[in-house]
């Protein structure tokens, strides 16, 4: 484990791409001038990734209120952007799934704030698009690593 000054290192450049992540995330919804809530990408991107869950399990998962949820998915519902499954554990519970077209209207929003950023980092040098490149990678290992991790410890 780290100890001393790579600890105190790694705490302030993880604070700082926390920080940093919140603002390119703020500057993005920003400059593409799209209104939709950051909830909405965030609940079809849960379901992308984790896969089909019942409403109570995407509402922790995604730190927010079962009403709050309730209200996203009844919104992805009416858009025709989410399923709902029946839960062959339970007959009377639903599992809530990410649609194509869901995924679909994701893909197109990421097309979207991206072209929309791209003059703010068009003078990027190539070793520099490399060095962001190689940073996403190591962050998406480290993301996967830890739900990894969960969803041992939710087996066990």
């Amino acid at each position: 484990m780290y100890t001393g000054r790579v600890t105190t290192e790694l705490r302030t450049v993880l604070g700082d791409l926390i920080s940093v992540n919140n603002r390119l995330t703020r500057l993005a919804a920003s400059v593409s001038g799209n209104a939709e809530s950051p909830a909405i990408w965030r609940t079809i991107v849960v379901l992308r990734d984790l896969g089909p869950m019942r409403l109570g399990e995407l509402a922790r998962v995604s730190r927010v209120s079962q009403p709050t949820m309730t209200k996203l998915v009844r919104t992805l519902d009416e858009r025709g952007w989410i399923r709902r499954i029946a839960d062959t554990d339970d007959a009377r519970a639903w599992l809530i799934s990410a649609d194509p077209s869901g995924l679909a209207a994701l893909a197109a929003w990421r097309d979207e704030i991206t072209a929309a950023l791209e003059p703010t980092f068009s003078d990027l040098s190539d070793d520099e698009i490399a060095t962001l490149a190689a940073s996403v990678e190591i962050v998406r290992s480290r993301l996967e690593r830890a739900r990894e991790a969960l969803r041992q410890g939710e087996s066990a």
